[in-house]
C-alpha cells in the first residue's frame, strides 16, 4: 500500500489535514485520505474516531474557501481490527479552493502534484480563478424570497437533527448579499420546479398514455414521489427455474434505478431551468439530465466513479438525509448490474435507458394469455346456473380435477355434478380429453 496522486495515507490527525483536503479540491480526480495508516502503508489505528471525525468536519468547514461542504465524506473503516478513517474528497467546482487565514495565494492554494500536496503558482491560481463557474445555483439569486422551508426542516428533524437559527445558513441557502439562492428555491415548500414522468405505450413517443408531473414542492418531496412512482412501475414478476423454483425478479435492478434518479435529480444542471424527465416505454425506461459531464470531468473519469458534484449544496443536502451514501459510489452501484452502453452522454444530455430485463417479455405473454384465458371464462359462464359456473371455474384452475374434488369443492353430490356436466357438454363449453382415469377437461369457446 502506497502513496499516489489520489491516496495520501496519515498516521494521525495533524494540522495540515486542510492543505491536503485542498490538494484534492483543486485536482482534476479528487482523492482519498486514510488516517490511521502511515507512510508506509502500515495499519496504526485510531482512537476515539467518531470524535475525529467531528474535529474534522468542523475544521473543514470553516476552514476552506469557498465552501467544500458537499464535497467531501467522513467514512469509519476497520482494516487489520483496527480503526482508521478515510476522507473521500470531491474535486471541487469552484476552482482554486484556499485556506481561509492565507486567502488565494501561494501560502493558501495547493495541489496534488504525483504524491505531494504543492503550492500553487500565482498563474495556475489567476489560471483557476478566470475558469470559475459563475452561475453556480448556489449563487443565482431566486426569484421568490419570500420562501418557506416545513418540508426541509420535517426531513433534518427526522433524522434527529437539530435545528436553530443558523439552520438555512449552514445550508448554505443564501447569495453573499444575504438573500436566497436557487437552491433555497429549489428547496422550498413551493416551487415552480417539477419532474416530468411521462409513459407510452410503445417503443416510441407516438402513443402518451400517461404523462405526470412531480413537484411545486421541496425537491426532497418531489425526489420521493417519483421514487415511489417508479417502485410501482417497476413490476416485480415471478419466473420459474430449473429447479422448479420460483424467481422473483424485477423489471430493473432496483438498486441501479434509484442511483440513476438520485444523480439525475442531485447533478442535473438547473441554471436554464431544466429539470429531469424520466420516460417509460414497452421495453425500456430513461432517465434523461440536463448539462452532460460537469466541465472538467472526462468520460473515463466519470465512469471510474470520480466525483465532481455540479450541485454541492444540494449533494450536501441529499447526503445528510441519507438519499446519497458515499461520494462517487452511485456510478459503481449502477454498473454492478449494468455495462456502459446504457449510458447516452452529450454535450448537453446525460441519459441513462435501463432495457426491461428479457424474462419480463415471457412474463406478459404469459400474463397475456391469463388475462385473455379468464375472458374466456367469463364468455362460457355467462347466462349458467351457478353450480356449472364453479365447474366452470374448477376447471380452468385445474384440467385434471376429478368429479370427486369438484363435489367437494362444492358442497354437491357427485350425480348433481355428471348433471352439470352432461349439460356442459351439451352446450359446447367442456370436453373431456383422454379417458376418465388418466385424461383431462378442456375448455371450448362454443366453436370446436
Amino acid at each position: 500500500m502506497t502513496e499516489t496522486n489520489r491516496i495520501e495515507y496519515k498516521q494521525e490527525l495533524t494540522d495540515d489535514l486542510e492543505k491536503e483536503v485542498i490538494a484534492f479540491l483543486n485536482y482534476q480526480k479528487g482523492g482519498i485520505i486514510y488516517l490511521g495508516i502511515d507512510k508506509n502503508g502500515i495499519v496504526v489505528g485510531l482512537q476515539n474516531t467518531d470524535s475525529i471525525q467531528l474535529k474534522i468536519k468542523d475544521r473543514l468547514k470553516n476552514n476552506i474557501q469557498p465552501s467544500c461542504l458537499g464535497l467531501f465524506d467522513v467514512v469509519s473503516e476497520q482494516r487489520e481490527s483496527k480503526n482508521i478513517l478515510k476522507i473521500i474528497i470531491a474535486s471541487g467546482y469552484e476552482k482554486p479552493y484556499y485556506l481561509k487565514k492565507k486567502g488565494m495565494s501561494e501560502k493558501g492554494c495547493f495541489i496534488r502534484i504525483g504524491s505531494a500536496s504543492e503550492p500553487m503558482s500565482i498563474a495556475m491560481i489567476e489560471d483557476l480563478f478566470s475558469k470559475r463557474t459563475r452561475n453556480s445555483i448556489g449563487k443565482i439569486v431566486s426569484n421568490k424570497q419570500n420562501l418557506t422551508f416545513e418540508q426541509l426542516k420535517i426531513y433534518y428533524e427526522g433524522i434527529g437533527f437539530k435545528l436553530n437559527n443558523e439552520f438555512l445558513k449552514n445550508l448554505d441557502l443564501y447569495t453573499p448579499d444575504g438573500k436566497f439562492n436557487y437552491i433555497a428555491f429549489l428547496l422550498a415548500d413551493v416551487n415552480s420546479v417539477s419532474i416530468k414522468v411521462a409513459k407510452y405505450a410503445g417503443t416510441s413517443k407516438v402513443d402518451l398514455i400517461e404523462n405526470e408531473e412531480y413537484g411545486l414542492c421541496s425537491i426532497l418531496k418531489a425526489t420521493n414521489q417519483v421514487l415511489n412512482k417508479l417502485e410501482v412501475e417497476n413490476r416485480t414478476f415471478v419466473k420459474i427455474t430449473g429447479a422448479a423454483e420460483r424467481l422473483q425478479k424485477q423489471m430493473i435492478n432496483k438498486t441501479a434505478l434509484r442511483e440513476a434518479i438520485i444523480n439525475a435529480i442531485v447533478h442535473n444542471d438547473y441554471t436554464k431551468e431544466v429539470p429531469p424527465v424520466i420516460e417509460i416505454y414497452s421495453n425500456r425506461l430513461s432517465i434523461t439530465s440536463y448539462g452532460g459531464l460537469v466541465h472538467g470531468l472526462s468520460k473515463e473519469e466519470f465512469f471510474a466513479g470520480r466525483s465532481m458534484p455540479r450541485n454541492r449544496e444540494l449533494m450536501r443536502v441529499f447526503k445528510d438525509l441519507k438519499f446519497v451514501e458515499q461520494l462517487g459510489s452511485g456510478i459503481h452501484r449502477i454498473l454492478n448490474a449494468y455495462d456502459e452502453s446504457i449510458f447516452k452522454i452529450s454535450d448537453n444530455f446525460l441519459e441513462i435507458c435501463f432495457p426491461f430485463v428479457e424474462d419480463y417479455f415471457e412474463f406478459l405473454k404469459e400474463d397475456e394469455k391469463s388475462v385473455e384465458k379468464e375472458r374466456l371464462v367469463d364468455g362460457l359462464v355467462d347466462g349458467l346456473v351457478e353450480s356449472q359456473k364453479e365447474i366452470v371455474n374448477l376447471i380452468n384452475k385445474n384440467p385434471q380435477i376429478s368429479k370427486k374434488e369438484m363435489s367437494e369443492c362444492i358442497g354437491i353430490s357427485t350425480t348433481a355434478i355428471d348433471k352439470n356436466i352432461s349439460t356442459l357438454k351439451k352446450k359446447n363449453i367442456i370436453k373431456r380429453i383422454g379417458s376418465d382415469k388418466s385424461g383431462y377437461w378442456k375448455l371450448v369457446d362454443g366453436n370446436e
